[in-house]
C-alpha cells in the first residue's frame, strides 16, 4: 500500500461503502488513516454522540473536507447525554468550510440562533429537518437570506414554522427546486401562492397536511383572486405529491393540477375535493407522465354520491389513459371505510388503463371492483411486470392461478387478500417463472406453499388485522 500513488488510494476508499468499513481500514495503518481523513466527504451520527459538541469537534478537525452530515436523535432519551445544539450547528458552520448538504432529525433543542449560524454556509444546497419543534419561519428567513445556494428544503413536523415570509423570500429567488412541507400545522395549502414567481425552478413538490391538526383556514377574497388571476408557471414540476390536502375548485392547488406540462410522477393521497374534471384538466396537459398514485377515501364511492361532482369516476382513468402514452407505473387505493369502492372506479376503468398504456408496474389496494375477470384481462399484457394486490378479496383462486400466463410478470406480491388459498399459486411451483413472490397476512396461504413458486420469496403471517 505504501508504494500506491494517492489517487489510487482515495479510489480504493472510494468503493468502500459501509462506514464501519471504512472506519477499519482507516485502522490499519497511519497512511491510510491520513488519506482517509482527508477523503471522507459523508459523515451521519446520532445518540452516541456524546458529549455532543465537544464530539462533533473532534469529528470535523479531523474531516475537514465533509461535504454531507446528517444528525439523528431517533430514539434519543435523556440518559444518553445531552443533544447537540446551536452551538453545534456553529461548530459545523465554522469547521466544514464545503458543507452542502445537512440533515437534522429529532434535534430538539435546535433553534432559530442555530439556523442563523447555518445561514454562514454559502454552499449549503441541501437542508432537510425531522422534526425540530423550536424553530420558527424566523429562523428559515435568515436561512434562506444567507443561503443562495439553497435548492432542496425539507420541512417534517416543524410544529412552529408558519409560512410568513420565508416562502415569498424564497419566490423572489428562485432557487428552491425541491420542496417538502409535511405535518407543518402552520402551513396551509393556499400559502403556496407566495411562492410567485419561484414555482419556475420548483421540480418536486410534496405537501402533506397533519389530518389531527387539520384547520379549515378561512380563505379572503384576495387571495382566491389570486390564484384564479395569478399564472403559477409551474412548467418545470416533474414531480408532485399531495397529501390529506383539500382541493378546492378554483383556488389553491386546484389552479396548478391542469398546468404543469412536464409532470413524470403524480401522488395524490387521501385528497378531499378532487373532482373527475381535476384529473382530465391534469392529464389532457401531462403527456410524460410516467407514474400515477391515487388513494382516495372509500365513502367517496356511497352511491348517494353518484351525482356529485366530487365523486372520482371512470372519466378520469379514460382521459388518462388516452393522454398519457408513457405511463409506467399506477397505484390505485381505497382507504378503510365503512362501505366498499363498488361504484367508484370500475374493472373497465383499470383496465382501460393496462390496455392503451405499457403498465410496467400495477398496484390495486382494497379496489373491490378488480376480480377474476380483471386477473384474466390482464393475461394480455406485454408489459406489466410487477402486480402488487392488497385487500383485493373478490380474487379467487381461479383468477390467481391464471398469473401462470402472464406474459413478463417478474414480482407477485400479496397482502391481506382472503380468497386465495395454495392452490391458487401450484400452477407456479417450479415453473420458475416469478422473480419474486412476496405474501404477507393472507390467512388460507401458507408458507409451505411457496415453496418452489419462484427464485425469492417473502411470506409473513401477522392476522391480527382481522380482529
Amino acid at each position: 500500500m505504501e508504494d500506491l500513488p494517492d489517487p489510487l488510494v482515495w479510489e480504493i476508499l472510494g468503493r468502500i461503502r459501509k462506514n464501519v468499513d471504512r472506519n477499519s481500514a482507516s485502522l490499519s495503518c497511519k497512511r491510510l488513516y491520513e488519506l482517509d481523513n482527508d477523503h471522507r466527504r459523508s459523515l451521519r451520527v446520532g445518540c452516541g454522540l456524546d458529549p455532543a459538541n465537544e464530539g462533533l469537534m473532534s469529528l470535523c478537525l479531523r474531516f475537514p473536507n465533509l461535504s454531507r452530515v446528517e444528525i439523528t436523535y431517533s430514539g434519543w432519551m435523556s440518559k444518553l447525554g445531552k443533544q447537540l445544539d446551536d452551538q453545534g450547528l456553529l461548530i459545523l458552520s465554522s469547521y466544514c468550510p464545503y458543507l452542502t448538504d445537512l440533515t437534522l432529525s429529532y434535534c430538539a433543542y435546535i433553534t432559530d440562533a442555530g439556523l442563523r449560524h447555518l445561514a454562514s454556509c454559502s454552499r449549503l444546497s441541501s437542508l432537510k429537518l425531522n422534526f425540530s419543534p423550536r424553530i420558527t419561519g424566523c429562523g428559515i428567513l435568515t436561512l434562506a437570506v444567507g443561503c443562495k445556494n439553497l435548492k432542496t428544503l425539507h420541512l417534517v413536523r416543524c410544529i412552529n414554522v408558519c409560512s410568513a415570509e420565508w416562502l415569498e423570500y424564497f419566490g423572489r429567488l428562485g432557487t428552491l427546486e425541491d420542496l417538502l412541507i409535511k405535518n407543518c400545522r402552520a402551513i396551509g395549502e393556499g400559502d403556496l401562492i407566495k411562492l410567485g414567481r419561484g414555482w419556475r425552478t420548483i421540480k418536486r413538490l410534496q405537501f402533506e397536511v397533519d389530518p389531527n391538526y387539520r384547520y379549515m383556514k378561512v380563505y379572503d377574497r384576495l387571495t382566491v383572486d389570486q390564484w384564479q388571476t395569478q399564472r403559477i408557471p409551474c412548467e418545470s414540476l416533474l414531480e408532485l405529491s399531495l397529501v390529506n390536502c383539500v382541493i378546492n375548485p378554483g383556488r389553491g392547488l386546484a389552479t396548478v393540477l391542469g398546468k404543469c406540462r412536464n409532470l413524470e410522477k403524480v401522488h395524490l393521497d387521501m385528497c378531499f375535493g378532487v373532482r373527475d374534471s381535476d384529473i382530465i384538466g391534469l392529464a389532457c396537459v401531462s403527456s410524460k407522465l410516467r407514474s400515477l398514485s391515487l388513494r382516495v377515501p372509500s365513502d367517496y364511492s356511497l352511491p348517494l354520491l353518484m351525482n356529485n361532482p366530487l365523486r372520482l369516476t371512470d372519466e378520469s382513468l379514460k382521459a388518462v389513459a388516452e393522454n398519457c402514452q408513457l405511463l409506467e407505473e399506477v397505484r390505485i387505493s381505497f382507504s378503510d371505510g365503512e362501505f366498499p369502492s363498488f361504484s367508484s372506479f370500475t374493472l373497465n376503468g383499470i383496465l382501460r388503463l393496462v390496455r392503451m398504456c405499457p403498465i410496467r408496474v400495477l398496484v390495486l389496494d382494497h379496489v373491490d371492483s378488480f376480480n377474476d375477470e380483471g386477473m384474466e384481462a390482464l393475461c394480455s399484457s406485454n408489459s406489466l411486470e410487477t402486480l402488487e394486490l392488497v385487500r383485493c378479496q373478490e380474487i379467487s383462486d381461479e383468477g390467481m392461478q391464471l398469473v401462470a400466463q402472464f406474459c413478463r410478470l417478474q414480482d407477485l406480491r400479496l397482502r391481506k387478500c382472503l380468497g386465495v388459498t395454495d392452490d391458487g399459486l401450484k400452477p407456479l411451483v417450479g415453473s420458475g417463472k416469478l422473480r419474486l413472490l412476496s405474501v404477507e397476512d393472507c390467512p388460507q396461504i401458507s408458507e409451505r406453499g411457496l415453496q418452489s413458486a419462484a427464485r425469492s420469496i417473502s411470506f409473513r403471517q401477522d392476522l391480527s388485522w382481522m380482529y
